[in-house]
């Protein structure tokens, strides 16, 4: 019986919480619209997940993207419903706002106060009394100082206590819940949830133990018709997950090499994945920006020629795009190396980019197929233009070594 569900607001984080239900012994499966849940269903999955973008989406947008997924989340009746939030929290009162989906979500799901989890210590994310702090390399950093997200394009953090930076998007009350309360357990947790005043609460957590306490709490009030609604990281996943007692193996830690081409498609600007192109090009591989002249059409024959091919827009090119056109032309790009050879391995790199590039190639369903690459999973893609599932992997602008493209192509593991 499917227990639980998430709606993740990209298609990079989607990922990230089924391979962590998956971690946690619970199968799952994952589709790109509300519209595919009822199919999914079939296979009687322990997690059922929807991939969508609200993180790139203006606030005024996020009532037609978010509702219809959580509506039809509260109607399966499954115990947890999660909303995954990237884990360092970007959102804005103007974009991907956070405080808005708490908004929403209480009109769906009733007024109970909502915890909120973004800790994720295998990932190097961690919140202590409060105030998170991100790994970039071998060092963590306060949220508002960490290199990558003090500098966002779109939503530059200015504030590491994430109580105050949910405030600033709502006129809800947000409060925090620090580890020091932790020690009476999941029933003490649970009790200090239902007694605050505040719409949502923040919890602390910085071991794996804070998840599991954390997701037994969740689950201490749910029953009968009773549901919980719950904010957070693929750290929340895990803890629920774990909570939930589902007893599925975990994903393989090892692939084959790619059956055919490797084709990298990069909209992310992050200093990650421009380390990773670097590497890449080092490794001798065909490397197109695209923005210049023609790049479709190299791309297209260099794939063709058999080589690793990488399409970015890592550094300054010789002209402009949007983020939609940059998108669309990915996508062409990348429909049409398929459609020569859908033997192709992709890599579609940045969260917004990968959930706008994936929905325009015509994916319906996700599912992971093997973690060779720490939290980075090598999926199966379907959907109605592919005979035959896509091997896809989807990489956040933060994750990764710097071979990483490399080691997808030839499948050599690399735990992180």
């Amino acid at each position: 019986m499917t227990a639980a569900g998430f709606y993740g607001d990209d298609f990079t984080g989607s990922v990230d919480a089924l391979v962590q239900f998956r971690r946690a012994g619970c199968d799952g499966v994952l589709v790109t619209s509300p519209d595919g849940v009822k199919g999914a269903l079939g296979g009687d999955p322990d997690v059922v997940g929807i991939a969508g973008v609200a993180r790139s989406l203006p606030a005024a947008d996020l009532e037609a993207e978010v509702r219809p997924a959580l509506e039809l989340l509260r109607d399966l009746r499954v115990s947890v419903v999660q909303y995954k939030a990237c884990s360092t929290a970007d959102s804005s009162p103007a974009v991907g706002s956070l405080g808005r989906v708490v908004e929403i979500a209480r009109d769906v799901f009733g007024p109970a106060t909502v915890p909120a989890l973004f800790a994720q210590p295998d990932f190097g994310r961690y919140t202590f009394f409060g105030h998170h702090f991100a790994r970039d390399g071998e060092r963590v950093h306060r949220l508002d100082r960490q290199p990558t997200m003090s500098r966002h394009p779109v939503t530059p953090m200015t504030e590491a206590d994430l109580a105050r930076h949910l405030g600033a998007q709502t006129t809800l009350p947000i409060g925090s819940l620090h580890w020091t309360a932790y020690a009476g357990g999941a029933d003490a947790v649970a009790r200090a949830w239902r007694e605050t005043d505040a719409a949502a609460v923040v919890c602390d957590g910085f071991t794996d133990e804070h998840l599991e306490l954390i997701g037994r709490a969740v689950l201490a009030p749910a029953g009968g018709d009773r549901q919980s609604f719950v904010l957070g990281a693929g750290g929340l996943s895990l803890g629920i997950g774990r909570a939930l007692g589902r007893t599925a193996p975990p994903p393989p830690a090892a692939a084959a090499p790619s059956p055919g081409p490797t084709l990298v498609l990069s909209g992310s600007g992050s200093p990650r994945t421009a380390a990773q192109v670097a590497a890449a090009e080092r490794a001798g591989w065909a490397s197109v920006h695209l923005l210049a002249p023609g790049a479709g059409d190299e791309a297209v024959a260099r794939h063709a020629e058999g080589a690793g091919v990488v399409v970015h827009t890592t550094r300054p090119g010789p002209g402009t795009a949007t983020s939609t056109e940059i998108e669309g032309r990915l996508a062409r790009i990348g429909a049409a190396c398929l459609a020569r050879d859908p033997r192709t391995r992709l890599v579609v790199c940045g969260g917004d980019t990968s959930g706008n590039v994936l929905r325009r190639l015509g994916v319906d369903a996700l599912a992971v197929t093997a973690l060779p690459w720490g939290n980075v999973a090598l999926c199966h893609a379907s959907g109605a233009p592919y005979a035959r599932p896509v091997e896809v992997v989807l990489k956040g602008g933060q994750q990764g070594h710097d071979d990483l493209f490399d080691d997808v192509r030839t499948a050599r593991p690399r735990r992180l």
